[in-house]
């Protein structure tokens, strides 16, 4: 059986991932607490009590790890996604080809209208998801179109016309009779994209309202119908959900995104290598960092570069001033390339660390600016105000994919950091083992899991100071199939 510490674990929402010798996933599961869902996995009555299934999957473990998670709906699209990715043996039950829906629009049409889709296609569309409530994702999204009487029929042609009811209950615009401009309808979508982006105020406000009113009017089944859409509209597009549901998926071409990024930003160059900087840190302690470059807007992964941040392990603007520091004092040493754009993830605080490092290590001036995740603002230097482009601006997606893959890249060197120390703490549980012969081994070998490879001669031959006994027992308790 597995060892299990469950102060390594936060007793949060996420996923965890169980992998057999081979480094294989064999499967995926969600928890609302990690801790209580893991312990009960390990527990030594599992091994023997449980069904055959779980028996056979407790037996195929061979290590573990998790991703954390800010609530159940988050862990619900995570794992979905994980299960897609590697088809995990023992998921049986989730091996089908259900997809979470999707929002979908075009705004290439000339009416673009809002529908539901379960997988992404490269079609010039922007898709909003995935989100796990299907059902109140459709109710939302059939209300906010009447709200905004936005078309909701497939076909606005003259036919579709005549057996059209949204028209008669004033639910549409009415662009297919000529009713509604097309930059008036165009203003209309823009607001709902908004809706959509997390800037919910407009609406939950007036439906708020709306609800007292008819509370007052003693219409209480019509106002408690209010209530849960506005419930809806809060758990499905408010701000705490936004970052993690809204998804746009570009498809221009990187020419086009480096144009129009050239000249949002006033730009005397094209940005062709473009590098972007984010860290992560597990509540102050491992800090890690990442440099993540595109060139031609494409992602250059041979230029990627991660950091181990020695100081200001919760601080994030002592943590950029360091991240700069090092990356760029290291490339004026080897005369690197350096990039035509820097972006920080990050607000004003993190622009001025960047910009104050550059300046130190006597770095050539370079264009930097800051991009606030929360909502997508442009931070420029010497400007109090930040840039806000619009949603579907090819220059706005272009910095988000960059912004998303420098932080994907510094969540997954943490959570590597975390798992290795999670794998280097069974040393601890072997009687016989202290500070000084558990710093010889991880120092020689690199991990458990290389050590756990070695015999017990090449353990005697590499560490000074290891006998052939405690050599034979070292190998024999990692070496037990159950073990980590």
């Amino acid at each position: 059986m597995i060892e299990f510490h469950p102060g390594e674990v936060p007793a949060k929402p996420g996923v965890y991932i169980f992998r057999d010798r081979f480094s294989k996933v064999i499967y995926v599961g969600k928890a609302i607490n990690l801790r209580r869902r893991l312990s009960h996995y390990f527990q030594p009555a599992q091994a023997t009590r449980a069904d055959p299934k779980l028996r056979s999957l407790i037996n195929s473990i061979n290590y573990w790890e998790f991703m954390e998670v800010r609530n159940e709906d988050e862990s619900l699209i995570l794992e979905s996604r994980l299960i897609k990715q590697y088809a995990p043996r023992y998921n049986v039950l989730m091996r089908d080809d259900k997809r979470y829906l999707m929002v979908k629009i075009n705004l290439n049409e000339q009416w673009p209208y809002f529908k539901m889709a379960r997988i992404r296609k490269d079609d010039g569309a922007l898709y909003f998801g995935p989100f796990p409530q299907g059902g109140a994702l459709k109710a939302t999204i059939d209300y906010l179109t009447a709200y905004f009487g936005l078309r909701s029929c497939s076909n606005p042609g003259p036919e579709a016309r005549k057996h059209c009811l949204k028209r008669i209950v004033k639910d549409c615009s009415r662009p297919c009779d000529g009713t509604i401009s097309e930059d008036e309808y165009r203003n209309l979508t823009e607001r709902m994209l908004n809706v959509i982006n997390g800037d919910i105020s407009e609406v939950t406000n007036a439906l708020e309202q709306k609800m007292k009113e008819q509370a007052t009017a003693k219409r209480f089944e019509q106002a408690a119908k209010t209530r849960d859409i506005i419930a809806n509209i809060r758990n499905i597009l408010g701000s705490k959900n936004r970052k993690f549901t809204n998804t746009i998926i570009s498809t221009v071409t990187g020419e086009e995104s480096l144009l129009d990024l050239q000249q949002a930003l006033g730009l005397e160059k094209l940005p062709t290598r473009i590098e972007c900087f984010d860290n992560s840190h597990l509540a102050g302690t491992m800090t890690v960092a990442s440099a993540v470059c595109f060139i031609d807007g494409a992602p250059a992964r041979g230029h990627y570069r991660r950091f181990r941040i020695r100081n200001s392990q919760n601080d994030d603007v002592a943590s950029m001033k360091e991240l700069f520091s090092r990356h760029f004092t290291r490339k004026l040493a080897e005369k690197s390339e350096l990039p035509s754009l820097v972006v920080v993830d990050g607000g004003k605080g993190q622009l001025s660390a960047a910009i104050t490092a550059l300046i130190k290590v006597g770095c050539p001036a370079l264009p930097v600016i800051g991009l606030a995740e929360r909502n997508e603002e442009i931070f420029l230097p010497g400007k109090s105000k930040p840039l806000v482009l619009e949603r579907h601006r090819p220059a706005l997606r272009l910095l988000q994919a960059i912004r998303d893959e420098a932080h994907r890249f510094a969540i997954s060197y943490n959570r590597e950091l975390r798992l290795r120390r999670i794998q280097n703490s069974l040393l601890d549980d072997i009687p016989g083992i202290g500070k000084i012969r558990k710093k010889m081994l991880l120092k020689e070998f690199g991990s458990v899991r290389a050590l756990r490879q070695a015999t017990p001669e090449e353990i005697t031959r590499r560490v000074p100071g290891i006998g052939t006994i405690f050599a034979q027992k070292l190998h024999d308790t990692l070496s037990k199939p159950s073990k980590m």
